[in-house]
């Protein structure tokens, strides 16, 4: 991806240095450890597990030397939330509405949400109560060898499906998928939670079909983006994790699915193909 010398977004909050103070009410994160496996990365809306812990005590602050990769890192993330900011604002302006640009926390080992405390064993996440992103940039390195998509481009997918949930709540489908939360089984709610994540990947490939028509992307960058879909499929990780899947438990959708969704929103380009709650099949 073409990003060296280009803006990057003022609305990055480095909390690199400071760790969260917060307990992990029920077990702590040894007793959810399995179901944040599942719920990694770009899927990674991870305010539904968040939100039912409670954060408590105090955080600490020391100074945080990065790398030089660490800053090369930062620097792109910030670049690319910056082009989500103009193809997203873009969007709601054609369709009469006021884009709200999200805030991208980078952080280290351990953060304060408006969620709950996590650790970055939770991957990238989105916390709508607080409307930020949630990235230790340590997951880049995680993303090449343990889930192996590597690439700028990988890391560009993470952001972009987390600031399509940030769209899924200026939108009003996060309040809506919250309330049938009471009403549903943890079965039933799955099937909407899959819909709900596969449609945050379409959102994503809407806007790497507009960094495509600002001439960003290079060779291979659509590959990239797509082995990381793939990567973070529930069969694949559960795989991964026990030695097979079990498709009721699934939260974000498979990996081909959630590749074809990626991918049907970067031919479209526009928000109209994304109801993935109405589709007949995924």
């Amino acid at each position: 991806m073409k990003w060296q010398g280009r803006r990057g977004s003022s609305n990055v909050e480095d909390r690199r240095g400071m760790s969260g103070g917060g307990k992990m009410i029920g077990g702590g994160i040894g007793g959810i450890i399995l179901v944040l496996v599942i719920t990694l990365l770009s899927g990674g809306n991870a305010g539904d597990i968040l939100g039912s812990l409670t954060s408590t005590g105090s955080s600490s602050t020391a100074p945080y030397e990065q790398t030089a990769e660490e800053q090369e890192l930062a620097e792109f993330v910030s670049v690319v939330l910056a082009d989500t900011e103009e193809v997203w604002g873009e969007i709601f302006q054609q369709q009469g509405m006021t884009y709200t640009d999200p805030t991208l926390v980078l952080y280290s080992g351990s953060v304060d949400s408006a969620c709950g405390t996590a650790t970055s064993a939770v991957g990238p996440f989105y916390c709508p109560g607080d409307a930020k992103l949630y990235i230790d940039l340590s997951f880049y390195d995680e993303l090449q060898q343990r889930f192996h998509a590597p690439g700028d481009f990988a890391m560009a997918y993470v952001i972009a499906h987390e600031v399509g949930h940030h769209v899924q709540t200026l939108l009003g489908t996060s309040k809506q998928l919250d309330s049938l939360r009471q009403t549903l089984s943890e079965k039933e709610y799955n099937r909407y939670q899959v819909r709900f994540e596969l449609q945050a990947d379409y959102f994503a490939g809407v806007w790497a079909n507009h960094a495509k028509g600002m001439n960003l992307l290079e060779e291979g960058d659509l590959e990239e983006a797509l082995a990381a879909a793939s990567a973070v499929g529930d069969d694949t990780i559960q795989k991964q994790a026990q030695g097979y899947a079990v498709p009721d438990s699934f939260t974000h959708g498979t990996s081909e699915q959630r590749k074809r969704w990626f991918y049907k929103g970067f031919n479209s380009g526009t928000i109209k193909g994304g109801d993935t709650f109405n589709a007949s099949e995924l």
